[in-house]
């Protein structure tokens, strides 16, 4: 008997996430399903390839602002764009006394409002091949277009690509990259 009620439980769950999947427009990162009613934080736990950003986030309490109304547009790094970082950089990051220089990097990843991948092809077309976007951590990141692929310039010179744009979500959009990028 709890074999066949663990069996219909299964199905029901299966069946709803493939019901949720249908109605909603959703994209796979890392591994997982990015549902556009859930909010950044909602979504981003799910993902196997953002671990450390996750526990990044939680170390810094940003938690709550990413479950905020937003909007906000976030160029997330995956758990291979942290590995490229001098070894032991994340983890003495995410110590408690190092808390101000975390919060720094990861809002230098932030951009207020929602700039989907058209939104910023378009300023990135009226500044002649080069947007600009301020952060908000207060800095700014420069995107341009590198054959079909959007590229963002830090301060510091260091590039990164997005590999998955558009991951649109309740509170704003997600676009993944490849490298970590450091404010002044």
């Amino acid at each position: 008997m709890k074999k066949i009620a663990l069996m219909l439980v299964s199905a029901f769950l299966f069946s709803a996430t493939f019901a949720q999947d249908k109605m909603e427009k959703t994209v796979t990162v890392g591994g997982a399903a990015m549902y556009p009613s859930k909010n950044i934080v909602e979504n981003a736990v799910n993902s196997k390839d953002h671990t450390t950003l996750v526990a990044a986030v939680k170390a810094a309490g940003l938690v709550e602002t990413l479950q905020g109304e937003g909007p906000f547009t976030v160029f997330a790094p995956t758990n291979a764009a942290f590995d490229k970082l001098p070894k032991g950089t994340v983890e003495n990051l995410v110590k408690p006394e190092n808390k101000a220089t975390l919060t720094k990097i990861l809002t230098y990843h932030v951009v207020a409002g929602k700039w989907d991948s058209k939104a910023i092809a378009a300023k990135i077309k009226e500044g002649n091949g080069t947007a600009v976007f301020t952060t908000v951590e207060g800095g700014t990141l420069k995107a341009s277009m590198k054959g079909n692929k959007l590229m963002l310039w830090d301060e510091k010179g260091g590039m990164a690509m997005v590999t998955i744009k558009d991951v649109y979500q309740k509170n704003g959009v997600i676009h993944v990259i490849d490298t970590v990028v450091m404010p002044k």
